[in-house]
Parts: C-alpha cells; sequence; structure tokens
C-alpha cells in the first residue's frame, strides 16, 4: 500500500498530458505577462492595509524589517519555483513539483492545501475590495442599503454583493482566456503600482524624523489571553506574550508574509507559457524584487509621516496623509487600493482553478473538471465551480480572521517545494534544467528552516484549523483519489497486460 501511496508522476510524463487535445491550455503568456501578474497580486492586501496593523500592534516602525523578512523566506522559496517552473511547465505548481518528487499522497496533501489557501485567500481580499469600494461610494455620497453593503444587516443577516459581484465578473474574465486576463492586469497593475510611488515621493516630504524614536519599541508584555490566540512558538517554549521588540518583528513578518503571495501563483502558469524555461523565473524573481522593493519603501514612508501608535488599522497610506493636512490623497490611494486588489482576487482565483485543473486531470479530483473550453481552451468547469463557491463565501462570511490559515497553507507549500528540489535533484539528474537553484542542498534546508519559523509564529489556533483541514483532504483521498488516480490505473494495466498478454504475444 505504501508503494502506490507515494508513486511518483514522471516528468516526461505530465508534460505529455499537457498536449492532450481535450486536456490543452492555450500558450499565451511571456515573461513581462508573468511579471505584471506577480506584481499584480503581491501588490494588494498587504500594502493597503496590513502595513499600519502590524506597526500598531507588533513591530512600530521596525516594520520595514518584518517585510524585509518575509521577503528573503519568500525569495528563498522563489529560488526553489523557478528551478520547477522551468524543469516542469505545467499548470499546479507546487502540486505538481511534489507529484514528481514526493509521491502521490504528498501531491494530493499539498494540492488540498493549495486550494484552501488560494479560497480563502480570493474571498478574503474580496471583502477589503468591498470596503474600499463603500468607503468611495459614501465619500461620493452614495450609499448601499444595509443588508447589501455590508455582512451584518439591520436583522443581524446581510450580504456582501460587492464582494460576490467582484468574484463572479473575474470568474468570468478567466473564462473567457489568459491573455485577456493579462491585459486586463497590466492595465489595473499600471494603476497601482502609480498610487504606491505618488505614496512613496509624496510621503518623503512629510516625514518626521522622531516618528522613527524608538525603531524598534521596546517589548511590551500582553495581557494574558486564550492560549490559543498566542504564537505557537511561544506556546511551546512557555515564553509570556509580548508585542514590540525583536520578536515583535518575526510575529509581524508572519502576519505581513499574506501580502507576498503571488510569486508561487505565477508558477500554476507555467503551462500556459510560450518559453516557460527561460520566463518561469524572469517572472517569479522579477516580481519579488519589485514588490519587496516598494513594500519597504512604503512602511519607511507611512511610519515617518505619522507615529505608528498613531496609524490607522483600517486605511494607514489614507489617513497617514490625512494627518499631515493633505486629505485629498486620501481619495486617490482609496482608489488605488480598490483597483490593487481588483487584481490579487482575480490572480488568486486563477491560482486556485488551475491547481483544481491539475488534480482532476490526474484522476485525483473527478476528470469532468479537466475538459477545457473548445474556443477559449480554459479550464471552464473548475473555473465557474469555484468562482460561486467564492463569490457566496465572500457575501455571507466574516473570513478576515482566517487569513492566517492563508500563510500557514503558503509556507506549508514552500516547504514542500524546497524538499521536492533536493529530492529530484538525487533521483533525476538527468532531467535539463534551464534555471538551477543555487548550492543545493544548503539553499532549499535554510527555506524550509525559516519557512517553518514563520509557521511557528502563527496563532495556535491556525495550526488546529490546519490539522482539521488537512485530515479531511486524507479522507477524501482514500475515499476518491486514490481509487481514480489516472496514475494508479495506468500502473494497474501495465500490471494486467504483463500478467495476462493479449493472445500471439508472449509474456
Amino acid at each position: 500500500m505504501s508503494s502506490t501511496l507515494f508513486r511518483t508522476k514522471k516528468v516526461e510524463q505530465s508534460i505529455l498530458d499537457t498536449e492532450e487535445p481535450e486536456h490543452a491550455l492555450k500558450k499565451s503568456l511571456s515573461a513581462l505577462d508573468l511579471t505584471v501578474f506577480g506584481v499584480g497580486v503581491i501588490i494588494g492586501t498587504g500594502i493597503f492595509v496590513l502595513t499600519g496593523s502590524v506597526a500598531k500592534n507588533n513591530a512600530g516602525p521596525a516594520v520595514a524589517l518584518s517585510f524585509v523578512v518575509a521577503g528573503v523566506v519568500c525569495a528563498l522559496a522563489a529560488l526553489c519555483y523557478a528551478e520547477f517552473a522551468s524543469t516542469v511547465p505545467v499548470a499546479g505548481s507546487a502540486y505538481t513539483f511534489s507529484y514528481a518528487s514526493l509521491g502521490e499522497l504528498p501531491a494530493w496533501i499539498i494540492g488540498w492545501d493549495l486550494v484552501l489557501e488560494f479560497a480563502l485567500g480570493t474571498a478574503v481580499v474580496a471583502v477589503g475590495w468591498s470596503g474600499y469600494i463603500a468607503s468611495l461610494l459614501d465619500n461620493a455620497g452614495w450609499q448601499l442599503p444595509e443588508a447589501l453593503g455590508t455582512r451584518e444587516g439591520a436583522d443581524g443577516f446581510g450580504f456582501d454583493i460587492l464582494a460576490a459581484a467582484l468574484v463572479l465578473v473575474l470568474t468570468a474574465i478567466l473564462v473567457v482566456g489568459m491573455k485577456l486576463s493579462a491585459r486586463v492586469t497590466s492595465v489595473v497593475v499600471a494603476i497601482k503600482v502609480t498610487v504606491v510611488l505618488v505614496v512613496i515621493i509624496a510621503g518623503a516630504f512629510f516625514i518626521t524624523g522622531s516618528n522613527y524614536d524608538p525603531f524598534v519599541p521596546d517589548p511590551v508584555p500582553v495581557a494574558a489571553g486564550h492560549s490559543l490566540d498566542a504564537p505557537l512558538i511561544q506556546v511551546m517554549f512557555g515564553w509570556a506574550p509580548a508585542n514590540f521588540g525583536v520578536m515583535g518583528i518575526f510575529t509581524a513578518a508572519s502576519v505581513v508574509f499574506f501580502a507576498f503571495i503571488g510569486f508561487d501563483i505565477v508558477a500554476t502558469a507555467a503551462e500556459e507559457t510560450k518559453n516557460p524555461q527561460r520566463d518561469m523565473p524572469r517572472g517569479i524573481l522579477g516580481s519579488l524584487l519589485i514588490c519587496t522593493t516598494l513594500y519597504v519603501a512604503v512602511s519607511i514612508v507611512v511610519t515617518g509621516m505619522q507615529h505608528y501608535s498613531e496609524l490607522s488599522v483600517d486605511a494607514p497610506l489614507a489617513d497617514a496623509f490625512k494627518a499631515t493636512g493633505h486629505p485629498w490623497y486620501a481619495g486617490f490611494i482609496s482608489f488605488g487600493a480598490a483597483v490593487g486588489l481588483t487584481t490579487v482576487c482575480m490572480i488568486l482565483l486563477l491560482g486556485q482553478t488551475r491547481v483544481f485543473f491539475a488534480m482532476s486531470r490526474d484522476g485525483l479530483l473527478p476528470r469532468f473538471f479537466s475538459r477545457v473550453h473548445p474556443r477559449f481552451r480554459t479550464p471552464h468547469r473548475p473555473t465557474i465551480l469555484l468562482g460561486v463557491i467564492i463569490a457566496v463565501l465572500a457575501g455571507f462570511t466574516p473570513l478576515q480572521e482566517l487569513a492566517a490559515l492563508v500563510n500557514i497553507g503558503t509556507l506549508f507549500a514552500f516547504v514542500i517545494v524546497a524538499i521536492s528540489v533536493i529530492i529530484l535533484r538525487r533521483t533525476r539528474p538527468d532531467l535539463p534544467r534551464s534555471f538551477r537553484t543555487p548550492w543545493v542542498p544548503v539553499l532549499p534546508i535554510v527555506s524550509v528552516l525559516a519557512s517553518l519559523w514563520l509557521m511557528l509564529n502563527l496563532p495556535t489556533e491556525t495550526w488546529i484549523r490546519f490539522a482539521v483541514w488537512m485530515v479531511i483532504g486524507i479522507v477524501v483521498y482514500f475515499l476518491y483519489g486514490r481509487s481514480h488516480s489516472r496514475l494508479g490505473r495506468h500502473e494497474e494495466t501495465t500490471v494486467e497486460e504483463v500478467e495476462h498478454p493479449p493472445h500471439g504475444d508472449k509474456a
């Protein structure tokens, strides 16, 4: 049984599957498209929302260092992703990579993890987008009915129609085609990068040096609360919960890590890239470098404009300009934030549908979802299904507190990909690799340790929820995936042909 659970799918077979007419995706993306996709999904919630929250509650002005820490962890993983994405240019990202190196059960686990990660991420960002749009409408003197504009109506029940509508519109765009998605993203990314640059350049003129004192605030003990709310590492070692200080920087890094989710989604588009061997490493590393630089610059400017203790949690960039006597910037920044979160939602949804598509093509999920649209050559069935489900989640469910689940899911994927690089180097040294992760196995090991460190800084409750989701996934695998696996059925057919050859053949 263990041999079937850890059976691997050959890289050559994964690539061959992509050439089947009924499962083939259209190749239309360039390195620039991939970079734009990466920038489009990375610049969003973190830079427009999380900066104020973690600066005020965890790190102070040192939140800039938190972004650096999170960026370094992502960079280590990005080097591993780049090797895999250029070597195995197949939809599915970490799921496909682990199938080729660790085996079917680990691949299922990481695929199941990614489905949760991208679904919650899309819903959370859609809710944030809804808040910015509602704010803009309010500034213009327009208000939606309470039961439609928020999740809490007058009777305690409501539906966030803005969040749900956004997801459904983006679902339609993704069904039409990747090239249209890339064009829409290019326009939106140009708008929000402009907004970010305005914040950095204009905000630099309003920096007050005293706001950086102290740059790393002294640790502040936190009143003892429920142990499940404390970071797991504090629970493990019995440390007294505290904010700020050096540990505050790492706690903040584990939170703002959500802001970097995106470059791994670039890897899910490998199968739709014209020249993945050349363009995937450029798209992954390029988008990560651009966004890390912008994140650090914005956090330094904002904490210099306003003392960290006074930063807004909901709209830190806009409110920082209000505090300096320039309120007209607020509307401009809110518009850019709303536009920016649009692409974040679209690309998170894109990543999830590609993982779901890859798993269904392998038979681990119903093969019904592996058929592509005859005209648009996109996986329209999983796109529509997941889009509707996420729209309902975004409309009815308050998911902000589940954002940490997105982080732990992504970090877990990082761990799997880094380990997979080491294993595949040993098991398939003959594979052509247009990009090779440097210093193997040292760099992948460091990547694993760095990702685990950030995971340990997440709340204990997040670990429990993550474990429950994984248990559910394993049950689904044994009830359906294992018996319907395309790889497993191929092996059974091969064994049958050897044991009972057709009449006239020699055994």
